[in-house]
């Protein structure tokens, strides 16, 4: 009886082992972009090292520097399939953004990439706008169901790119999708300041980038994981 019972022991055994490798792997997917202490993910856009004129990090976040080298931040790796989310938090009037898929090739980095924005809907007058407001495709979709917290709390971002195939998460709850290259979206961009930029919003890879607009505000918990 002894033998037979070892088959079944040395299968759960087995099974035990490989859902746990599993979760380990599927957890260690995840890239940590800025963990509260580094800046060594990132660099200045079109520049070799971080702007620390710009940016510093204070209790754990990375934040702007008001007054200092207004200069926006990239990724020093390129994704292209990606997961990603971000913790970000406005100064009262505040406003930045958030990039995907930036490339190099013009002089500011909204002139190339998607934005998924951030700013102070209340006080900004770009939140007068929903397709300028906050988690919009910025100037092109405005967000739905969107829950923005007050003034001086974290909203949690996060944005999905798989493909031509994009999504605008916040707060937990997804808030727009579109199709890069889809018929819709190039309407939209003719009819928009992005049409005199060619090559805006058409790499299929690029860095991850976070804008210096000159207010005060603060990212913290940045990770990227790449989608298969």
């Amino acid at each position: 009886m002894r033998k037979i019972f070892k088959i079944p022991i040395l299968f759960s055994l087995f099974l035990a082992l490989f859902l746990f490798y599993s979760a380990c792997e599927k957890k260690s997917d995840w890239i940590v972009l800025f963990d509260g202490t580094s800046t060594d993910a990132w660099r200045g856009f079109q520049r070799a090292d971080f702007p620390t004129g710009g940016w510093q990090i204070e209790n754990g976040s990375l934040k702007t520097i008001v007054g200092g080298d207004v200069c926006d931040i990239i990724t020093k790796e390129k994704f292209k399939d990606f997961e990603l989310e971000v913790e970000w938090r406005v100064s009262p009037g505040g406003n930045s953004g958030i990039f995907y898929r930036v490339t190099e090739d013009y002089p500011a980095v909204w002139q190339s990439a998607p934005e998924m924005q951030v700013l102070d809907d209340d006080l900004h007058h770009d939140g007068l706008d929903p397709k300028t407001s906050a988690g919009s495709l910025y100037a092109l979709i405005a967000p739905t169901n969107k829950v923005l917290l007050p003034v001086g709390e974290y909203n949690k971002a996060k944005v999905i790119a798989k493909g031509n195939h994009v999504e605008h998460w916040l707060n937990g709850a997804k808030i727009l999708e579109y199709e890069l290259g889809s018929e819709a979206l190039r309407s939209l961009i003719a009819e928009s300041k992005f049409k005199d930029f060619p090559g805006f919003a058409q790499a299929s890879e690029g860095h991850i980038a976070l804008q210096h607009h000159g207010e005060e505000l603060w990212y913290r918990n940045i990770r990227i994981r790449h989608l298969k």
